[in-house]
């Protein structure tokens, strides 16, 4: 019985600390995750590049601030990447007039990012709330956005993939033009709703984010995985985080920067993922 009363009186303590740890590693400095990969149609005589993934920045919360996106730019650009993609889910606004506001805090931090080759970015399902404004907003921080689209970028050819968790993917166009410009495929999209849609073997390299890995990870249990509405699931376990290896494809997901519903990370801390990219042995050119 004292045992009992002893543990139910430091239960407040254990979720104080808990939600203290949570709010302090949703806030920390992202760490950096690092991997390489070969792809197939590289440009023969192409040096390999180096390309930073970025994803759910949610600008808004109480996890993201200016002060705090403009220290991720600032350690991103220390990575010296030749490529920065942004995989979506700018903000954290509910409806179009305040994910306006969160939107323009967006351009002063990214248009301080530095890399070679440009950055790239796909909007994510929070940023369709705004989308106009959101798109606005990074291109006046000079960063390219590619909806349904892609684009050259030294021996890349990024095929940017719109929202698939809202709707609003459309491979077909996005791929149009890749073999026409002859670089190698890289692809992003926000959510891994797009996997079922890709047409077969068109995606040999996949970047995403919006599962934040599960964001409340604890003990092997991930508690912020559905949606508060429906209950649905809001990824398929399988892609929850990292690397993921499928047959003809491999997908990098991100555990991206900001938080969604409640400002805490716990056994899911912010990253970057810093990619070697090169030419596979047997490429064609």
């Amino acid at each position: 019985m004292r045992r009992s009363l002893i543990a139910l009186s430091l239960l407040p303590v254990v979720i104080v600390a808990l939600l203290l740890f949570g709010f302090l590693e949703a806030r920390s400095d992202p760490m950096v995750r690092r991997a390489a990969f070969a792809l197939p149609h590289w440009p023969r005589g192409a040096p390999p590049v180096t390309v930073a993934l970025l994803s759910d920045i949610r600008i808004g919360s109480a996890a993201m601030d200016a002060g705090r996106l403009t220290r991720i730019v600032a350690q991103v650009n220390e990575l010296r990447p030749d490529l920065v993609v942004l995989a979506g889910d700018f903000i954290n606004g509910h409806d179009s007039a305040e994910g306006a506001i969160f939107a323009r805090r967006l351009t002063r931090p990214l248009s301080s990012l530095r890399p070679t080759l440009g950055t790239i970015a796909v909007l994510g399902n929070h940023d369709h709330v705004s989308a106009a404004a959101v798109t606005d907003a990074l291109q006046q921080a000079g960063v390219t956005v590619l909806s349904n689209r892609s684009t050259r970028r030294g021996p890349l050819t990024v095929v940017g993939i719109d929202d698939a968790y809202t709707g609003h993917a459309d491979p077909a166009a996005a791929f149009s033009r890749v073999q026409a410009s002859g670089g190698a495929p890289l692809t992003v999209s926000h959510s891994p709703d797009v996997v079922p849609l890709l047409p077969a073997g068109a995606a040999p390299l996949l970047l995403m984010g919006h599962t934040h890995c599960g964001q409340g990870v604890i003990a092997g249990r991930i508690y912020l995985d559905r949606a508060i509405d429906t209950g649905e699931p809001l990824f398929a376990p399988h892609y929850r985080c990292g690397i993921v290896r499928d047959p003809g494809r491999t997908s990098v997901i991100t555990a991206g920067l900001g938080t969604s519903r409640v400002p805490l990370r716990i056994g899911a801390p912010p990253d970057i993922w810093l990619l070697t990219l090169s030419p596979a042995a047997t490429s064609p050119d």
